[in-house]
């Protein structure tokens, strides 16, 4: 694991609070794979993709319910995220296909162990701005 972390441009990160941590690890390994995305730290308690940091919730509170939306970088991408998403105990929430949000909105929505709306997305031809943003310790 290397030193250097990647951070998005508006969210520092996302926390989910989980039920069965087993069962979230193996549904968002398999829906990030598809996307490019490995974790970058996996412990006994947590598991960690950029941004995103998953745990168990261990009191009454119980898991959060959230959306997140993954970046795709293409529509097959989306497909495939949907498809490793079902497989792997997710729910359909949205088939891959053309939103109205805006000219080439293409996403897919799933529902992961939690019930948590989980969303690939691929914005079109679009051009970002920079990749991310590299967080590197000084000296």
């Amino acid at each position: 694991m290397s030193n250097v972390y990647h951070r998005g441009r508006l969210i520092d990160h996302v926390h989910l609070r989980v039920s069965d941590l087993a069962a979230a690890k193996r549904f968002y390994c398999a829906v990030l794979a598809t996307l490019g995305r490995e974790p970058t730290i996996e412990l006994d308690e947590a598991i960690g993709f950029d941004e995103l940091w998953i745990d168990v919730a261990d009191d009454a509170v119980g898991p959060s319910r959230v959306h997140l939306a993954f970046q795709a970088e293409d529509q097959d991408a989306v497909k495939r995220f949907y498809e490793a998403g079902l497989k792997a105990g997710g729910r359909d929430n949205g088939a891959p296909g053309e939103r109205p949000y805006h000219p080439g909105y293409y996403a897919a929505f799933l529902l992961d162990p939690d019930g948590h709306n989980v969303e690939a997305v691929f914005h079109g031809p679009f051009t970002r701005s920079a990749a991310s943003v590299e967080l590197r310790p000084k000296g």
